[in-house]
């Protein structure tokens, strides 16, 4: 899972005043994988950890399936949306297995240029609560909330009209809409 390396959470950290000795930073993990497989892998053998994590965290994590290599894997032009949504429902049971221990989230980021996330009728299915943040071309960002009620035709949006000016955040405006 790409992350920052801890060497730029440390220095980051010193530079706010936190000590990066402190158990706070003693207990982050971090794990580099290059692919699916590696993600496979990791939630397989999720069952196995002595202690598990509070949260997990998968940057970019629509980078880690290759295409070609995936449509070759399952012989089919969707190949890719196949391993997302096979390596999503891995991630998800280890989740609920997690959470009858202790809570613990799985923290998803993907990046998409354009109108409409491609994907995200898949991330709909096995993603409980899925943040947007569009540019709107004025300054402005409007973050966007999209939480599953609970079956498949019910979702509830919330919006955030935002921009960072001068070191901080300004809202200008709160929306939410339910959908049926």
């Amino acid at each position: 899972m790409r992350l920052f390396p801890l060497n730029h959470a440390c220095f980051r950290a010193s530079f706010l005043g936190v000590d990066p000795a402190s158990e706070t930073f003693q207990r982050i993990q971090m794990k580099y994988l290059e692919d699916d497989e590696g993600i496979n892998k990791y939630f397989s053998a999720f069952h196995l950890h002595r202690t598990l994590p509070v949260a997990v965290v998968i940057d970019d994590f629509g980078d880690f399936f290759e295409e070609r290599r995936c449509q070759e894997k399952y012989a089919n032009p969707r190949g890719r949306d196949l391993a997302m949504v096979r390596t999503l429902a891995l991630c998800h049971n280890a989740m609920s297995l997690a959470n009858q221990c202790r809570p613990c989230q799985l923290v998803l980021s993907d990046t998409h240029h354009g109108e409409s996330p491609r994907l995200i009728f898949i991330y709909k299915r096995w993603v409980p609560t899925i943040f947007t943040i569009r540019g709107d071309g004025s300054g402005w960002f409007i973050l966007r909330s999209i939480n599953n009620c609970g079956n498949e035709c019910c979702l509830r949006t919330k919006s955030a009209k935002y921009s960072i000016a001068l070191q901080f955040l300004s809202l200008e405006e709160v929306s939410e809409d339910i959908t049926e």
